[in-house]
């Protein structure tokens, strides 16, 4: 499905004003780098600084307000950086230990459908406890009522914290299901490109905790479900349509630190 003109030019504007805005707002890191500068030059060094920099922050102030422009059109609602939910049983609490300590210690395989009935039927048993969890990313409802939830990470998030990934989709059910027992909920990790290509994203470290066929969604899948098919392909050619436009912008920036 072709995205329309209006969420093109939203996703442009998104772009442009992003660049702009670190480029008035950006100071390059002070610290001295003499033979790295000697060799290369002051404007690559400021262009290595501030790529680095942008890396930091390209989730929220690119990802996250493309997504949103893209779900206008598929979903009834899209927002970013929304709480799950406030209150959580002792009892989704526990169920959720279980599951991770039985997958920490290969006792049972991920299997999202599964661990969220397990959390429905005591997600309002026990003791209600405030509590204050990990921002969602994006959250999309569809035509279906279906709530995704979705955490989106860097291209290679550290594989050691997917345990702590996999208990926070799992504690966004549970507030999730705190408020409303019957709602339909899908916790999702994005990643929004693949580092490996044309190789297949590496997933094998994520097979032991995160159900991927549920759990998963990198590059096209992605894009594509927030979109619809063909919308990773095109979201690049808009990436270098922008590029190309602003390049006389980027090269005058960076000129500037060959003064």
């Amino acid at each position: 499905m072709a995205l329309t003109q209006h969420q093109i030019l939203q996703i442009e504007n998104v772009l442009r004003n992003s660049l702009r805005n670190k480029f008035q707002n950006y100071n390059p890191e002070p610290a001295s780098m003499p033979f790295h500068t000697r060799l290369l030059g002051k404007d690559r060094m400021a262009l290595f600084s501030f790529i680095h920099s942008l890396n930091t922050n390209f989730g929220t102030s690119i990802f996250e307000p493309v997504a949103l422009a893209l779900a206008a059109c598929n979903f009834v609602s899209a927002a970013s950086q929304q709480s799950a939910g406030n209150y959580i049983s002792s009892e989704s609490q526990r169920v959720i230990q279980n599951i991770i300590d039985n997958l920490s210690s290969a006792n049972s395989s991920p299997n999202k459908v599964k661990e969220i009935e397990a959390i429905r039927e005591v997600c309002q048993k026990g003791e209600m406890k405030k509590v204050k969890l990990t921002k969602v990313d994006i959250k999309l409802i569809d035509h279906n009522d279906t709530i995704y939830l979705i955490d989106l990470k860097t291209a290679k998030p550290n594989a050691g914290g997917f345990k702590e990934f996999k208990r926070t989709l799992l504690e966004w059910v549970a507030t999730t299901l705190a408020e409303n027992p019957t709602a339909n909920v899908q916790t999702i990790i994005a990643i929004p490109y693949n580092p490996y290509e044309p190789q297949p994203y590496n997933r094998w470290t994520m097979r032991g905790m995160l159900d991927l066929e549920y759990e998963l969604k990198v590059a096209e899948e992605f894009w594509d479900f927030i979109g619809g098919e063909g919308t990773y392909g095109n979201l690049l050619e808009i990436f270098e349509n922008v590029g190309i436009e602003l390049r006389p912008e980027i090269d005058a920036y960076f000129e500037r630190f060959n003064n």
